[in-house]
């Protein structure tokens, strides 16, 4: 998994740490790990909770994970 993927769709959206993780039920400690690459295998619930929040399809989340 890319966490800078994550990071970069984040921004994309103007939105902070705090932000998804207030949006998505997420904690910021581990936003930060997943975006660090620290937590490199987040579960299909964190990454849906996550799409959910940047209003994006899980499913366009790990295609676009998989070609990075």
């Amino acid at each position: 998994m890319n966490g800078k993927r994550i990071r970069s769709l984040r921004k994309e959206r103007g939105m902070t740490l705090n932000q998804l993780s207030d949006c998505s039920g997420v904690s910021k400690s581990y936003l930060s790990y997943v975006e660090r690459g620290i937590q490199k295998n987040p579960s299909i619930d964190i990454l849906s909770k996550l799409s959910k929040a940047m209003n994006l399809p899980v499913i366009e989340l790990i295609r676009q994970m998989e070609e990075q």
